[in-house]
């Protein structure tokens, strides 16, 4: 028997019968994947960083210091950032295995290593999910989080709580695009982005993807997961900012034939940054696995050219050291 999404709401241009959908043009083109691959091969990419892994990893990496109270944000490796405000610690896509894959002996390998362990973290009041890839969503790293933090709430995409219900782990909350729910006060809320999500071969789109907004008091953060670039993802700006904090992805993004509509290039996420109304971004989503063709020291580079180009200041769209922080 066919699968059929249990959330289809035929009123929704994002549902489907089967599953969910962007509210953009598809730009896969067919047997692009395979495409993907041969030409990757042939060329040997991705190429190591230009002065070699050893020295990306003394450029980019330090041990985080997560301790104090005071208000504060980390960016801990790909899409894992610790925002701490107003006493509410807010974890994202935390990633903190030795691989993105769902075996431990093959698959895409952490070329940094993580800045700090779950038993190294404070305590975590919100886990956000932004879809399931695993490279955003590590089973190792969620239980780990599960059992050390028991009162930690889960927020996850529209269809991705039984995956969580199938490992017994509870405080989970799921939500469709524009739906919001209350954490101590704080107000999160799941915003559209442009990608997809599958954990095998049979399971494409049947949960849903997106960002978060967070909203306490006056302060509003904006994780934005992955995406690739829509002028759509302005309406977040106009509907749940302004945002004083952003983590906008800036890597895996080649080749753009590709990759364009499911990862921005570092041009594009300064587009939206801008496009959005942040008043200050951390990249994220690069310097940790080698996921397309990019260099890992590629997107830094490509980024600090666009701020230039743009006249912008680079406190403005912040390139951190995977454990780097900035006060709040």
């Amino acid at each position: 028997m066919a699968w059929t999404n249990p959330h289809y709401d035929r009123s929704k241009a994002h549902h489907a019968p089967e599953g969910f959908r962007n509210l953009e043009p598809d730009t896969r083109e067919p047997g692009g994947l395979q495409r993907w691959r041969k030409e990757r091969k042939e060329q040997g990419l991705p190429r190591p960083p230009t002065e070699g892994y050893d020295a990306f990893v003394r450029r980019w990496w330090q041990r985080a210091d997560v301790g104090g109270t005071d208000d504060a944000a980390w960016w801990l490796g790909h899409a894992t950032a610790l925002v701490r405000h107003r006493g509410l610690t807010v974890l994202t896509d935390p990633v903190l295995g030795r691989r993105a894959s769902p075996v431990p002996f093959a698959g895409p390998a952490r070329r940094t290593p993580p800045p700090v362990d779950v038993a190294g973290l404070p305590p975590v009041d919100v886990v956000l999910i932004s879809h399931n890839h695993y490279d955003h969503l590590d089973a190792g790293t969620v239980r780990a989080l599960s059992r050390r933090f028991p009162q930690a709430v889960f927020l996850v995409p529209l269809g991705l709580k039984a995956w969580f219900d199938r490992r017994r782990i509870g405080n989970v909350r799921e939500l469709d695009w524009w739906a919001s729910t209350d954490v101590r006060g704080a107000m999160f809320t799941f915003v559209p982005a442009r990608h997809w999500s599958a954990r095998t071969l049979w399971d494409r789109n049947r949960s849903l993807w997106g960002g978060w907004v967070m909203a306490q008091e006056s302060f509003r953060f904006w994780f934005a997961g992955d995406t690739g670039y829509s002028d759509k993802l302005a309406e977040i700006g106009r509907r749940a900012g302004p945002i004083d904090l952003a983590a906008i992805p800036i890597g895996a993004y080649a080749p753009r034939w590709f990759m364009r509509g499911q990862h921005v290039d570092p041009a594009e996420a300064l587009r939206l940054h801008r496009e959005i109304g942040c008043q200050r971004s951390i990249a994220i989503h690069w310097g940790a696995f080698e996921l397309a063709d990019d260099q890992l020291d590629e997107p830094p580079r490509l980024l600090g050219e666009a701020l230039a180009e743009a006249g912008m200041e680079t406190d403005e769209f912040m390139l951190l050291s995977i454990g780097g922080r900035i006060a709040l």
